[in-house]
């Protein structure tokens, strides 16, 4: 009963308006008051040690950092002088801008790590270039968007850092390398749609009129954005410093990068990217912090058990309980975000995977994936929205454009479900 009437109310509080950490945190803590009815204030000291606790995680330091990362790449016009070079090598002509755009997007992913971050890095460079070149803004809104959902997959990825602190025995290098060859294809299979629909519907007529950026001038010019994902995932791989403390190294190269490489940084610029890089990590972070009480709520009151054992003897069988997740986490992503998703289904999931013996590595993997599909899956899908705010239009106008892109997505999930070593393959050679 208690159960019930938490999720119960974790539901009418986001209904209301509620934000969702805070509605996860209210909701955990009225839960814990009633299965301590009769001692409730001692019940709810609970409250603030899980609050701590689910912020005093090593690997959670990481996160703040990637986010900085991201908007300092941002703000030094890495993105601009990667989309020249990627312009300069694929050339002009129908098509080749969509294709620049999620290229560019995979690539920053192995910068940021967010999602939104690369969507409006991206977005303010390729929307107006395609609009120049008479792409209409509602695709080019979705091209942008569904492009930056590749960047919970590629390394360094927030979802994954987040998934590690859930599940211990999924370690974030392992998650790193099990993302690299899932994300790749992602941005391979987005491209097929978004260069057909292009050609198809005659957009980009004056690309070709364009001119085409030099290719070694612009190759010098990315060269510094170039060097920061072999810098960041290549120091991981040689043992240099951990995922944590690659990111505070990412930090201070992109600083190097932007004020004295490309000078488009100033030191009166650095509050404003603090500020938002913060503003942005406390959102993380408190939505993190306030789930490990709903978390705590869900283990005290007993619940994980009994849903594991209604889904595995349901009848359904390991690939029906695989269709019934998707079907569940693609329509919770429509309107969730991936760390919140995370972090309210994880701990129910888990055991679920340990079930069926699933591997935890691929499981994460599979579940991030789902969780970029609905980052671009209307009617609430963040990325989606980031775009659409750049773009200047409404994400309703999308629709006709942004359901090609879902199957893209939908059908490398199938692929990873179907194929399970493409996600573990790169893992064990490199032997983690």
């Amino acid at each position: 009963m208690i159960g019930a009437l938490l999720f119960a109310a974790f539901v009418a509080l986001m209904l209301v308006g509620v934000p969702i950490g805070a509605a996860l945190g209210l909701a955990g803590a009225a839960a814990i008051a009633l299965a301590n009815a009769e001692t409730q204030w001692f019940g709810l000291m609970a409250v603030p040690q899980n609050f701590y606790a689910g912020l005093g995680k090593y690997p959670l330091l990481a996160i703040p950092m990637f986010v900085l990362v991201g908007t300092i790449f941002e703000r030094s016009g890495v993105a601009l002088r990667l989309v020249n070079f990627a312009t300069a090598i694929v050339g002009r002509g129908p098509g080749m801008l969509p294709l620049v755009a999620i290229a560019v997007a995979m690539f920053l992913g192995g910068i940021s790590g967010s999602g939104p971050a690369t969507a409006a890095a991206v977005g303010g460079v390729m929307i107006a270039a395609m609009a120049r070149a008479g792409y209409p803004a509602p695709y080019s809104a979705s091209v942008v968007g569904a492009a930056a959902a590749t960047d919970i997959l590629i390394p360094p990825s927030i979802a994954f850092i987040v998934y590690s602190v859930l599940v211990p025995a999924a370690s974030v290098p392992a998650l790193f390398a099990a993302g690299m060859v899932p994300g790749v294809l992602v941005g391979l299979a987005l491209i097929v749609p978004a260069v057909w629909l292009a050609r198809r519907h005659g957009m980009g007529r004056l690309e070709a009129q364009l001119p085409r950026p030099p290719f070694w001038a612009s190759l010098r010019d990315a060269s510094w954005g170039l060097f920061a994902p072999v810098l960041i995932l290549g120091g991981m791989r040689l043992g240099w410093f951990t995922p944590t403390e690659a990111a505070v190294v990412a930090v201070f190269y992109g600083l190097f990068v932007g004020m004295v490489v490309h000078r488009t940084l100033r030191w009166r610029d650095l509050f404003a990217v603090l500020r938002d890089a913060g503003e942005l990590s406390a959102v993380i972070l408190i939505v993190v912090a306030l789930a490990g009480i709903f978390a705590y709520s869900l283990s005290t009151l007993g619940l994980i058990d009994p849903v594991t054992r209604a889904i595995v003897s349901s009848g359904l069988g390991e690939y029906g309980v695989l269709a019934l997740l998707v079907l569940l986490l693609v329509a919770v992503g429509m309107v969730l975000d991936g760390v919140s998703i995370f972090l309210i289904f994880v701990p129910l999931l888990i055991p679920v995977a340990t079930a069926y013996q699933w591997d935890p590595v691929w499981f994460g993997v599979l579940l991030t994936l789902m969780v970029a599909v609905g980052q671009v899956t209307p009617p609430i899908a963040v990325n989606l929205m980031v775009s659409c705010r750049i773009a200047g239009v409404r994400i309703e106008d999308t629709l006709r454009w942004v359901w090609w892109l879902v199957a893209s997505l939908l059908a490398v999930l199938l692929l990873v479900i179907a194929f399970p070593g493409l996600a573990l393959w790169l893992p064990r050679a490199l032997g983690y």
